[in-house]
């Protein structure tokens, strides 16, 4: 086989259709006469044409890959251009890209999302509330309504692209006449021109100005989590649809509480005496005072769970639970009379006595250390 075409293209044996098209397309924009007019870049031209002309086409691709030549087969080969700009597509693809969409563009376009960050409390984000929000965004302009010229006037065919959006240029090529089009550069590619544009909004259809809204947050909501307005965004160009608003919430921190997802968290502090005996805490919870059960010999770091008094689960039913952390607060100063009756718990109970449980006759002995550390 006197050329392999792959090696021409630079792609292997097992490339595909569109990795065969990408590698010609590369090279074609690189050695084209009209760029690289080298006698030697032209016949390396014909070679790549040659080749893609094959493997482009499974047939011949087929008889090529079988140790056939097809382009003698077919009666074309390297020597001329005709057979291989058989695709002509692709060629003008690799000189001049994409073709763009014909015609005029719309002055009337969607206009962009927009996001504000919404401060709440954390009992509105366990139950939800209602918030007035203001927003600055663009609106129509009600002096044009959208249209961009001002009142009494309208906007008018360009005389350069004659309402086609984009204007063409004729070059010549070793392909001969080649016409390629742009944008229009008097009308920017709308087709029309705004002579006089509406004093308020300089011909753009929308102004910016502040609203007010009305936002449902619901039950459950996080930091980070956001509410979609639809419609209540910026208004497009030319009085185009209007996008989206999202509302971000943000959870102000909490003096008491401490929020771990749905569940949440606080801290409360009793002295060593009451949680030897134990007590009962009066503690202000999202639902109002509930009385927390310190049961005797509750240890420093225990925790006592309220079931279904945090936070409400944003998607499913119910609750988080509120867990109440006991922090044991030992005193750092002893009266005489303290430090008396502790060391006479101290050599009642023995180190060997298993803590948390009471051996006769300390039980009153704690009873007297309460009131004296109540200052009774």
């Amino acid at each position: 086989m006197a050329t392999d075409y792959y090696s021409v293209l630079g792609v292997g044996r097992d490339a595909s259709q569109d990795q065969i098209k990408k590698a010609f397309r590369r090279l074609a924009r690189e050695l084209h006469p009209d760029v690289n007019p080298d006698p030697k870049t032209q016949e390396r031209f014909k070679e790549i044409n040659a080749a893609y002309e094959v493997l482009s086409d499974p047939q011949k691709k087929q008889v090529y890959d079988l140790g056939g030549d097809p382009l003698s087969q077919a009666g074309g080969g390297a020597g001329g251009f005709g057979a291989g700009f058989g695709n002509f597509s692709d060629i003008m693809d690799a000189f001049f890209g994409t073709a763009s969409q014909r015609g005029p563009r719309s002055r009337t376009r969607r206009g962009q999302d927009a996001m504000i960050r919404l401060d709440i409390e954390l009992g509105e984000a366990a139950f939800g509330t209602t918030k007035d929000i203001q927003v600055d965004t663009a609106v129509v302009c009600t002096t044009c309504s959208g249209e961009g010229a001002a009142p009494g006037t309208s906007a008018q065919t360009c005389d350069m692209c004659r309402g086609r959006g984009e204007v063409s240029q004729v070059t010549r090529s070793f392909l001969g006449q080649v016409m390629t089009s742009r944008p229009c550069p008097q009308c920017q590619g709308f087709g029309t021109v705004v002579p006089t544009p509406c004093p308020e909004c300089a011909g753009d259809g929308r102004v910016r100005s502040r609203r007010t809204l009305t936002v449902k947050i619901p039950a459950g909501v996080d930091n980070g989590t956001r509410i979609q307005l639809a419609g209540e965004g910026e208004v497009g160009p030319g009085g185009g649809p209007a996008g989206d608003l999202y509302v971000e919430i943000h959870e102000l921190p909490h003096s008491v509480f401490q929020r771990r997802g749905d569940d949440l968290h606080c801290t409360v502090t009793i002295p060593m005496t009451a949680a030897a005996l134990g007590t009962k805490c009066p503690l202000e919870t999202l639902d109002g005072v509930e009385e927390i059960d310190v049961r005797p010999g509750t240890q420093s770091g225990q925790s006592i769970p309220l079931h279904g008094r945090g936070v409400t689960h944003l998607r499913g039913n119910g609750r988080g639970d509120l867990i109440v952390h006991v922090e044991v607060q030992t005193p750092s100063k002893l009266e005489p009379e303290q430090e008396e009756l502790l060391r006479r718990l101290a050599k009642l109970r023995g180190e060997e006595r298993p803590q948390g449980q009471f051996q006769p006759g300390q039980q009153g002995l704690f009873s007297r250390l309460k009131d004296a550390f109540n200052g009774r």
